[in-house]
């Protein structure tokens, strides 16, 4: 029932402040006010953990004073008695009659025979669908249908936005109307807050004087905070239905200040990308002075669009820059190009030609998926010369590889064909002597059935390689191999595996090849290789040292009868070299083309021990060859040798804080290190120093690919106040010439160094990067040069 109707108004209305811009912006994104905190605190209490609009809860629990009787506020029948119950209504609110049904909650229920006017106070909660508002007071007049919500109002849509404000007019249909001093919470992400505003019946949302951002108001602790930028403007509309939001008179704001006009600006409430201009990028160079890009974005849909970027210099000619990007039904792809009316540089000499003429680069890739067992890959990376990339700072490789590949996997079968071209940019090297593989096709079947007891693997394979200058080799084998592995009753794992090749070469211009273990004999050749191994492994487990322990001694043995290895060009098995990674492996080469032969035992052991926190694992071997006839290896590489060198890594972690890789090897006649590889990294994902080290003294002087090298590189972080960071780094050349004859290397070569300061949080990135250049490569001139950069994270472009 209801409580005794007064006859007296009963209504206070309470007078909202006047409120500028700045006060507006101070409310909504300061520390102190109570406002900004609900939004805040408003989208885990409204929107449940599957994203549906909840209904909000008062602050204390309901107080009885109006028998808690979760009346329908609807218009009152005469002809029926006030304890009527309900129609039912559905999801929507909508009842059968089509009235909109809103369910209440409050303290205080009081009604003004006078005015037509139904009053809750204290705690009030209406519910309509999925529509919910909570208020300190609610009005309804009977005669105009308005509903008014003043004091500390939340009212959240259909839709899961949230609308906090002090004065919120509804109409019957339960839609938020005019609106003084709010606040919009969007489900989506990002704030607006205005002065003044208006919700049309249509959900559209018309804002005055308004403030945007699309970053938290509180850190992770909780704590308020200012947003790192924002976006003011004179009228802001937002469109639910389109999910954007549209800026008229908009500018800017970073850290406060007003630093850019945004005219016709629009963005999407889900984070997605809108066409637009992005932030412009400026930077200096020694090759081209002073630096400014930018760019426009284009989406033409969801899965396709297209950016276009300007790049004006003070020592250079402009470039123009634009990127293709399409995601289809079976796949996706993207075209990049670079174009610019310059000075071209000589491949022979170096030096930059006296006309000028079209410079540019070409990257595409993509990947498509025909069917659930076909695909396509491919791309496609050219450039007019050598030093364009390195000039205008677009990458530092030194060779650009186009590759295509139709590839089938199915459940026991696979088939590759591809083909790959490389373009060097290299200036002391022809283009000529660069080879095009094409075709290179790949079969491998494995039956269902096991062949006494093991896995058989058939292969067929076939590499054809064409050099305008160079060598010509084509390639073609077949393999089986069969495996056998099983465990022992007292824990030996053994690897039991026998393999059977045959192949068939045809080279020609083998003389244009320099070294000649690679070349080979002209003409037609053919090779026959038989393989059989032995693989036991023996793990021990136990407790150690308040931790697990895993102790694993291994055992292989590997014969090959003699097979005519320099006969064969070697196209794909040149840099040789023993490791831990090789150690243990069939064939220590890296490819096909060179077989080791003869009897080997291989031995070493695997050892680990986990503790809380703290993780370590080594290995440690070497292998013993029964013949000494070896001269398919190099000497240096370890393997030359009946005893091979020693080899081995170790690793040790501790939480996330530290992790350390050391990879070594020893000669075996004095312990003298000829390998000596060290990866550390210290520290959190913030502040972290991260070493590498490499150190390669094998005395190989005759073979181009293993030619000695010493190296080192750094990079340190440093985060301070919340969410600046310093950072630099360096790569050094240690490499000497005693090392490397045809260095002119003093043992210590910056190759390039780098140092920055950055500011990074969850909607702003911004920085100031000095970087040095030590080396010149044609009109890539060797100096500083200097980024200024910001990208603003949630705005909606890209």
């Amino acid at each position: 029932m209801l409580p005794p109707v007064e006859t007296t108004p009963r209504i206070s209305r309470e007078a909202t402040r006047p409120t500028t811009l700045t006060a507006l912006a101070l409310a909504l994104f300061a520390a102190q006010p109570a406002l900004a905190q609900d939004a805040a605190d408003a989208v885990g209490s409204v929107v449940d953990p599957q994203g549906t609009p909840g209904d909000p809860q008062p602050d204390q629990p309901t107080v009885d004073t109006a028998r808690d009787s979760d009346e329908l506020l609807t218009v009152p029948d005469p002809n029926a008695g006030l304890d009527a119950p309900p129609a039912p209504t559905g999801d929507d609110g909508v009842d059968a009659s089509g009235n909109r049904a809103i369910d209440f909650e409050a303290d205080i229920l009081e009604y003004s025979a006078n005015s037509d006017t139904v009053t809750a106070s204290g705690n009030v909660v209406l519910r309509s669908g999925d529509r919910s508002l909570r208020a300190d007071s609610v009005s309804w007049n009977e005669s105009t249908g308005e509903i008014l919500a003043t004091g500390r109002v939340r009212f959240v849509d259909e839709n899961g936005n949230q609308l906090f404000s002090e004065r919120v007019e509804l109409t019957d249909e339960f839609e938020a109307g005019a609106m003084d001093n709010l606040l919009l919470a969007l489900r989506q992400g990002g704030r607006l807050a205005a002065t003044r505003g208006l919700r049309e019946s249509d959900g559209t949302v018309a804002l005055e004087q308004a403030a945007y951002s699309g970053c938290e108001v509180v850190d992770p602790q909780g704590c308020p905070r200012d947003p790192s930028w924002r976006i003011t403007a004179e009228r802001v509309v937002y469109d639910p239905a389109s999910e954007r939001i549209s800026f008229n008179g908009a500018f800017l704001e970073l850290f406060g200040a007003r630093i850019l006009p945004l005219p016709g600006l629009t963005i999407r409430t889900d984070g997605g990308a809108v066409s637009g201009f992005l932030v412009p990028d400026l930077r200096f160079s020694e090759s081209n002075g002073v630096e400014v890009s930018g760019s426009y974005y284009i989406r033409f849909a969801d899965d396709k669009d297209l950016t276009l970027t300007t790049h004006v210099y003070t020592d250079a000619a402009p470039m123009v820059a634009a990127q293709w990007r399409h995601l289809t039904e079976s796949g996706a792809y993207q075209i990049t190009g670079y174009a610019t009316h310059s000075q071209r540089i000589s491949t022979l000499t170096g030096v930059a030609d006296s006309a000028e003429e079209f410079r540019g680069y070409l990257f595409a890739n993509g990947k498509f998926q025909l069917t659930p067992d076909w695909s396509l890959t491919g791309s496609i990376r050219r450039s007019t010369d050598r030093t364009f990339l390195r000039r205008y700072d677009i990458s530092r490789d030194d060779r650009l590889r186009s590759t295509i590949e139709l590839e089938r996997i199915a459940g026991n079968t696979y088939f590759s064909l591809a083909g790959w071209a490389t373009q060097t940019l290299r200036l002391d090297q022809p283009q000529g002597e660069v080879p095009v593989a094409l075709p290179v096709l790949d079969v491998r079947w494995r039956p269902d059935a096991q062949i006494l007891g093991g896995q058989l693997e058939l292969q067929g394979n076939t590499l054809a390689i064409a050099r305008d200058i160079g060598q010509d080799t084509q390639r073609a084998f077949a393999r089986a191999q069969w495996d056998l592995r099983r465990v022992t009753a007292l824990g030996q794992v053994v690897t039991l595996t026998g393999m059977l090749r045959g192949d068939v070469y045809h080279s020609d211009e083998n003389y244009l090849t320099d070294t000649l273990s690679y070349r080979g004999n002209p003409g037609w050749e053919y090779r026959g290789v038989a393989l059989g191994a032995l693989d036991v492994q023996w793990p021990f487990v136990g407790e150690a040292f308040g931790g697990t322990q895993v102790f694993t001694p291994r055992v292989q043995f590997v014969a090959t009868p003699p097979i005519k290895n320099l006969a064969i060009p070697n196209e794909d098995a040149r840099a040789i070299d023993l490791e831990d990674s090789n150690l243990f492996a069939l064939n220590r080469f890296p490819g096909y083309d060179r077989v080791e032969d003869g009897a080997r035992v291989t031995y070493g052991f695997d050892w680990s021990l986990r503790v809380p926190d703290w993780e370590l694992k080594t290995n440690v071997g070497q292998s013993y060859r029964l013949d000494s006839d070896r001269d398919i290896f190099p000497v240096g590489t370890g393997l030359s040798e009946r005893f091979s060198d020693f080899v081995g890594r170790t690793e040790v972690r501790y939480k996330d804080f530290l992790r350390f890789t050391h990879r070594f090897r020893l000669d075996k006649d004095n312990l003298a290190i000829r390998r000596n590889e060290i990866d550390a990294t210290v520290g959190s994902s913030k502040t972290y120093a991260e070493l590498g080290y490499v150190r390669l003294d094998r005395d190989i002087t005759d073979v181009e690919d293993l030619q000695d090298r010493e190296e080192l590189r750094g990079a340190v972080r440093i985060s301070f106040a919340n969410y600046w960071s310093l950072f630099g780094s360096g790569v050094f050349n240690l490499t000497n010439r005693e090392e490397d004859p045809t260095l002119e290397s003093d043992g210590f070569d910056p190759i390039r160094t780098r140092l920055g300061v950055a500011y990074q949080d969850d909607c702003l990135e911004l920085g100031v990067t000095w970087r040095r250049d030590y080396i010149t490569s044609g009109d890539a001139e060797r100096g500083d040069t200097f980024q200024f950069y910001f990208s603003l994270r949630n705005l909606g472009f890209r």
